[in-house]
């Protein structure tokens, strides 16, 4: 007798899908605030604009994330490795 068998490539497809369109979107977010920074840099009338930009890149785009946090996120610890 033969057992089905689940076949996850569609969860796989749709997971890396959703990732990437969120990679995608974030990537398009920080181009229009990068790029709302510079027209802000080189027209004076947004100077209170431009420090409301510079702390939003500041505190969005630039911040370093330890690698050491992001495996333990993934959970790259919990697992056994292979040589």
């Amino acid at each position: 007798m033969n057992f089905l068998q689940f076949n996850d490539q569609a969860f796989i497809a749709e997971s890396f899908n959703m990732d990437e369109d969120f990679t995608f979107q974030s990537a398009r977010l920080a181009y229009f605030k990068i790029n709302s920074y510079r027209m802000a840099q080189v027209n004076a009338g947004f100077n209170t604009a431009r420090e409301e930009l510079r702390n939003s890149i500041e505190n969005s785009l630039l911040n370093y994330v330890d690698p050491d946090l992001v495996l333990i996120t993934t959970g790259y610890f919990d697992q056994e490795t292979e040589n």
